[in-house]
């Protein structure tokens, strides 16, 4: 479990320290198979899981954002899902990354109800939902903007990615929203985590 401000003095991991993204990706996709059963919805089929991989790699490259990194923040928010529904707080987060108001999704539902619900999940739509977490959308930044803000940092990245802002402290175990949150993706990225329940109790 990290706390601090996501550098290496305050002991989290660096780039070498990460797996690469086909060990990453190896060890993820057993979870995604199952995923939606999360959702009450058909898990993902072999060929929605192909696409998934190669809009990440490409919606990644064209953005210049580490595959890794989005391959974190998708577990993070929907374990791979491709039908998981939207979360609805001060605005409305679809698709695999939840994405701030974003375009696509394969359940349009929110909550625990689902509607509009694609099966199978066109490409299209998968690379949609893909794009509006990695480049952003029209109305929220996505993890290319906010590694930009932060230098570069991952973990800074994730903590705004999950909650807009970082206490003021500094740590980004403090604040609001999930304090687990970048400490999840930093194991993720290390390999430590892939679906299971993650071990920081930050969050109670």
């Amino acid at each position: 479990m990290y706390t601090g401000d996501g550098s290496t003095a305050d002991g989290w991991p660096s780039e070498p320290d990460f797996k690469s993204f086909d060990e990453l990706w190896d060890a993820n996709e057993p979870v995604m198979a199952t995923s939606c059963s999360l959702f009450d919805q058909a898990n993902d089929s072999s060929d929605e899981i192909h696409d998934l991989k190669s809009a990440i790699k490409h919606v990644s490259k064209s953005a210049q954002v580490d595959p890794r990194f989005a391959l974190a923040i998708m577990m993070q928010e929907s374990k791979g899902c491709v039908r998981v529904w939207s979360t609805s707080h001060s605005v409305t987060n679809p698709g695999l990354f939840q994405s701030h108001k974003g375009s696509g999704s394969c359940n349009t539902g929110t909550g625990f109800s689902a509607s509009g619900v694609q099966n199978p999940c066109p490409a299209s739509e998968i690379r949609q939902m893909v794009s509006d977490g990695v480049q952003g959308t029209d109305s929220g930044d996505g993890l290319k903007q906010l590694l930009e803000e932060e230098g570069g940092n991952f973990f800074k990245a994730a903590r705004r990615y999950n909650s807009g802002s970082i206490d003021p402290s500094g740590d980004l175990s403090k604040g609001v929203a999930t304090h687990c949150y970048a400490s999840d993706v930093a194991n993720r990225l290390i390999g430590t985590l892939t679906g299971e329940a993650s071990a920081c109790t930050l969050d109670g």
